[in-house]
């Protein structure tokens, strides 16, 4: 992974979101892009100017907030400021217009991984929109994280697995930060007669990475807290797992546990959506 791009607000899961991809970037020789979204000037057609004027201020100002706060965090990480994308570590800021769908369909396919911090349950539609345009728009695998700040992750990762092609996509993307990790699990709910790889044949694979991992059957009262509680039992710190179908995305699918781990798990999710 070269290029990690973070959503930047003046919002405390913001500077989550960004401590963590600074420390990821850091661990894998990767550039952070900070982007702070701006949106669409108002037409002083539909607006008297003094309101268009207050308008204007005020998203300066939010931009402003959100730029001090992505350089505060890459100077205490000890990076440096590039306006071009080189063959380097380094920190890039920018400023779009627009919406979510809009900078994740321009800047995700050009990134190798975008994180965002999950929406409060209570909380704003928006950070809802950023989380699925991220995962829904961009093709690449996207971290959600929690909320509240979290100890390093990485170090002991769980795979959710199900034989499926996606899930192995999601493992794929997946593979410079399980070559890191001191402890990998794949974590596997139910018989696995479906036609496609069993967790022992990923075992197998992960191996010709140079990744010693070890297969876990899970339990519980249904796929969801079976994955749930092996994750917790293994203290795992990251769950490496599978996207929305793009046929059924407002289906439950896996059980539920793509629905219930992006709206609900308080755990750092590594999810790739295929289509």
């Amino acid at each position: 992974m070269r290029v990690i791009l973070v959503p930047v607000s003046d919002r405390p899961e913001s500077i989550v979101a960004l401590k963590k991809a600074f420390n990821l970037g850091k661990r894998l020789g990767a550039s952070i892009k900070g982007c702070h979204i701006r949106n669409h000037d108002y037409s002083p057609i539909t607006l008297p100017s003094n309101d268009t004027d207050l308008s204007n201020q005020d998203s300066n100002n939010k931009s402003q907030s959100a730029k001090d706060i992505y350089i505060d965090i890459a100077k205490s990480n000890q990076y440096k400021f590039i306006k071009k994308q080189k063959n380097r570590i380094a920190a890039m800021w920018l400023e779009k217009k627009g919406s979510p769908d809009k900078l994740f369909s321009i800047m995700g396919p050009v990134s190798d991984l975008i994180v965002v911090s999950r929406p409060a349950k209570k909380g704003k539609s928006v950070a809802r929109d950023f989380m699925m345009s991220a995962l829904l728009k961009s093709s690449k695998p996207v971290l959600v994280l929690p909320q509240l700040e979290t100890k390093k992750i990485g170090k002991n990762i769980s795979i959710a697995w199900n034989q499926s092609s996606h899930a192995a996509l999601a493992v794929t993307a997946a593979l410079p930060l399980l070559k890191r990790a001191k402890q990998v699990n794949i974590i596997r709910s139910g018989p696995e007669n479906a036609i496609g790889p069993k967790s022992s044949h990923l075992k197998k694979y992960l191996r010709s990475w140079g990744i010693k991992a070890q297969c876990i059957s899970a339990s519980g009262e249904n796929d969801t807290r079976a994955l749930l509680n092996a994750y917790e039992q293994l203290e795992s710190d990251l769950l490496v797992m599978r996207g929305y179908s793009h046929s059924r995305l407002k289906q439950r699918i896996f059980g539920g546990v793509t629905e219930y781990m992006l709206n609900q798990a308080n755990i750092p999710v590594f999810m790739l959506h295929t289509g």
